[in-house]
């Protein structure tokens, strides 16, 4: 027989309670759910390939096709400075972190519209989706790392133009945490306002191609104007890519001010986005 002292929540396993009017973030149930997240992270992995030729190859081909357009376009055509690295190298750093914060932002700004069926039917907490997105990017980024790497190895047996700095291997976990932090920030913030906004939805692509051209990836940050700089200051990818380069290959270092500026505005950004997050999930599944 039941204890008649027992209340519900007592009785129950999982009790899903109304929101209150201010938003209350259970991030233990989120972590009670890191099976799902597990789950979450093959299913994307895997889809990414399935039912294609190369399959994981293309991991390797998108970098280094991406990065000899940029070669032949802004090395060879426009002769941008790449403050005396090999232009290659330059392209390929700076493409590697950004496909990273690309994918972590676009695919959680589509979090409500792909996976509403999959809302509708069963209950967990929705972060569990925004995190497992991160996680599986990690698997790209690593795999065009190591491939970053080797390119920059075969360019120091054959040139004396490229070195390879080990304070990368301590620098990076700090950069990839950021960019993370960053792109699930944006990309919830997004797709919570698209329950509402669906335009938002199509202008999120075109707005990370811009925002690409408004960080230092094709340019670096030394060649900007000084008058123009405190524009990347308000840039939160500025510092990751630039520290990258620095910590890699040992080019100029990265302002302190620089760093503190864009860690608080990735976190600004982090923290509005799962708040809106949070909020818009309760109405989401009735206007997506």
């Amino acid at each position: 027989m039941s204890n008649p002292k027992q209340t519900p929540e007592d009785r129950w396993d999982v009790v899903i309670a109304p929101r209150g009017k201010v938003v209350a973030l259970d991030l233990g149930s989120v972590w009670r759910y890191r099976d799902l997240i597990l789950m979450f992270f093959k299913r994307d992995f895997i889809a990414f390939y399935k039912q294609t030729i190369l399959g994981p190859l293309w991991y390797l081909i998108q970098p280094l096709m991406t990065a000899t357009t940029y070669f032949v376009v802004f090395g060879k055509i426009a002769n941008i400075s790449t403050s005396g690295l090999p232009p290659f190298l330059f392209y390929m750093s700076g493409i590697v972190l950004w496909n990273y914060f690309s994918v972590c932002l676009i695919n959680n700004s589509e979090v409500f519209s792909k996976n509403a069926a999959l809302f509708g039917k069963v209950y967990f907490p929705r972060l569990v989706v925004p995190i497992s997105i991160a996680m599986s990017g990690l698997v790209a980024l690593a795999i065009q790392f190591s491939l970053l790497t080797a390119v920059t190895i075969g360019f120091m047996l054959l040139t004396d133009d490229a070195k390879l700095h080990a304070q990368i291997l301590l620098a990076l976990p700090f950069i990839v945490a950021h960019v993370a932090a960053l792109g699930m920030g944006v990309g919830l913030i997004v797709s919570a306002l698209t329950v509402r906004f669906r335009d938002l939805a199509f202008a999120a692509g075109f707005a990370t191609q811009l925002w690409m051209y408004a960080t230092p990836v094709v340019y670096p940050f030394s060649q900007i104007p000084e008058r123009y700089q405190w524009f990347f200051y308000l840039n939160p990818m500025t510092a990751p890519v630039e520290t990258v380069r620095s910590a890699m290959f040992g080019s100029p270092g990265v302002p302190v001010t620089l760093w503190l500026s864009n860690i608080a505005i990735a976190g600004l950004l982090l923290l509005a986005g799962v708040l809106l997050f949070s909020r818009a999930e309760a109405n989401a599944m009735d206007t997506v």
